[in-house]
């Protein structure tokens, strides 16, 4: 069909909401390496998991093998609230760029919370509820998934115990205010009220935190405390079960309006959003019916598939967490303070780590000055400001659409827009002042993470 006339704005009706998630690893040849236990060194089994999380979502993660999993019908429900999520036509920014690509951005931010976040956190607040239990604890980075979780554990009737990387609480009052007006209780990490939170403060005085600390606290607060399990927003194989909601309603949107994407592009810190968006096209590929350009974008400040090591690490600063195989800086880097969004994790999910080592998908750094200039763009002729997380994705597919310009090559570029900006106008005010700066690691900087990543060859 001819791009002119693709409406701007493609919604699905309420009834074209997917029913099952899409789980990839069904169609993996090589699926990704299991959670192994950081004493015995043996894959995690069920019962390993059950004091860490919930018992249905442990049975997702174990989960390689069925493509389908319904989805349960009061998550359904409450999807209804802001789902389907649009497929917009970029053709502003196309304008603005002079190009022949044709570029479209899925948008996640029309909930309250402001991000892709709640696909997960209504599904994994529900899971707890169902299995009976008081409360959850948490962590969060710029806080887009401490909003999300805040926002379904009031839904369900939950306690919600969030702990926010110190920097992110600090810089973003409002995204912990939002939190707090939902019900849960926020508190800057590392804190003093955990034993590791004391450790991480003794050994590191003065640290900014780091997403690895903010998840040991909420560990540890979880198993010891009765009727409390512990619920991730990135990374593990049932968040990005989760979030295939936004890439089989991508898919179903194209299909509709026989779109047929060259390019892929999504932001990548632990992986929900990238995950998400790209499952139901990697399984085409996977199953060789057809082929995508696929790129992952992440801060050059915290680079983990471009410069990090692929081997099994801890999930967590404080090492009380199963251990993953990924592409890790080590369980100790901590991104610098100047590091203006959320992309702060160390590691990244196994199965986009498989899926890179196999060379199904390409990743690129970008410098968060250059990120910047692209959000602002953006926002000037598309009228939505977007999370720097989701303007990582916006520069590379400003980028790709240059390149079109340049060989006049018509593609088809599609990018995640995973939530707005508005609780991040400090950031903003630091580009507009010309204050903003480039960090990037240096081989020494890295060494010093690496050096902490256990010699495990499995």
């Amino acid at each position: 069909m001819s791009s002119s006339k693709i409406p701007y704005k493609i919604y699905l009706e309420e009834n074209e909401i997917p029913t099952s998630w899409y789980n990839v690893r069904a169609d993996m040849k090589n699926k990704p390496a299991p959670l192994i236990h950081p004493g015995t060194l043996q894959p995690l089994k069920f019962e390993d998991m059950q004091p860490i999380f919930c018992d249905e979502l442990i049975r997702q993660e174990l989960d390689n093998d069925t493509a389908y999993i319904p989805i349960p019908q009061e998550v359904l429900d409450f999807y209804k609230m802001y789902r389907p999520s649009p497929l917009t036509h970029a053709v502003f920014l196309e304008k603005l760029l002079d190009t022949p690509a044709h570029i479209y951005y899925k948008f996640e931010g029309n909930n309250t919370s402001g991000s892709h976040k709640l696909n997960s956190a209504i599904a994994q607040a529900y899971y707890a509820k169902k299995q009976g239990l008081k409360g959850v604890t948490t962590e969060t980075g710029a806080g887009q998934w401490g909003t999300a979780l805040s926002m379904a554990c009031s839904y369900f009737g939950l306690d919600c115990k969030v702990y926010m990387v110190k920097v992110s609480y600090e810089q973003k009052p409002f995204r912990r205010e939002v939190m707090r007006t939902y019900g849960a209780n926020v508190t800057p990490s590392p804190s003093m009220d955990t034993n590791i939170g004391r450790k991480i403060n003794e050994e590191f005085p003065g640290t900014t935190g780091s997403l690895g600390c903010a998840i040991s606290e909420a560990v540890e607060v979880a198993v010891s405390t009765p009727g409390y399990r512990y619920e991730l927003g990135s990374v593990l194989n049932q968040v990005l079960l989760h979030q295939s909601i936004i890439g089989l309603e991508t898919k179903k949107a194209c299909e509709k309006y026989d779109i047929k994407p060259d390019i892929i592009i999504g932001c990548a810190g632990g992986g929900s959003n990238l995950g998400g968006l790209i499952s139901p096209f990697m399984g085409e590929k996977l199953r060789g019916e057809a082929d995508y350009q696929i790129i992952a974008v992440e801060p050059a400040s915290c680079p983990s598939f471009t410069r990090g090591k692929f081997a099994y690490d801890f999930c967590d600063t404080g090492k009380v967490c199963p251990m993953a195989k990924m592409y890790t800086l080590g369980h100790d880097f901590i991104p610098s303070a100047n590091h203006a969004g959320g992309l702060r994790y160390h590691g990244m999910s196994s199965i986009l780590s498989q899926l890179y080592a196999d060379g199904l998908m390409e990743a690129r750094a970008v410098e968060q000055t250059s990120v910047f200039e692209a959000a602002t763009q953006f926002a000037r002729v598309e009228g939505i400001l977007p999370a720097p997380e989701s303007s990582h994705a916006i520069r590379a597919a400003i980028d790709e659409a240059l390149k079109c310009k340049e060989t006049g090559e018509e593609k088809t570029i599609i990018f995640g827009l995973t939530g707005t900006g508005y609780f991040d106008l400090k950031a903003y005010e630091a580009y507009n002042n010309g204050t903003m700066t480039d960090y990037i690691p240096t081989e020494e900087d890295l060494a010093k993470g690496f050096a902490g990543i256990p010699d495990i060859n499995l």
